[in-house]
């Protein structure tokens, strides 16, 4: 299993370095539309490989997903962490209760184990 996770991972890195040899030309990435950089002051615009810029916006395409989806399960996270309080605190209780049986015992077992009702 291991080694076709590998296999899997150079197929992958493989297409990927593809695709930055296939995109190497230089393409301006402008940041803002000109009227709004006039108003700043700068035009804001890189000149960048293509490739650069495919997996920068696949890699913000991924980061914003993963927030996202934090954010989403926040509240299944809190319910679980207030499930788990609960149940330990029920086994304490149990714990506590079963120090607490004198002799650790079922009392129906300590009745018949005892030797006065014995025939």
């Amino acid at each position: 299993m291991r080694y076709l996770r590998y296999a899997f991972l150079a197929i992958v890195g493989i297409c990927l370095i593809l695709v930055a040899l296939a995109n190497r030309t230089s393409v301006q990435l402008k940041l803002l539309p000109e009227e709004i950089a006039a108003y700043v002051g700068q035009p804001l615009t890189y000149s960048l490989p293509l490739f650069v810029v495919i997996f920068g916006g696949l890699v913000a395409g991924l980061l914003i997903g993963f927030v996202w989806e934090y954010f989403r399960e926040h509240k299944h996270r809190v319910e679980a962490r207030t499930e788990k309080r609960e149940r330990e605190k029920l086994e304490r209780q149990v714990k506590g209760l079963k120090s607490q049986a004198p002799g650790g015992e079922d009392d129906v077992l300590a009745l018949l184990d005892d030797p006065s009702l014995a025939r």
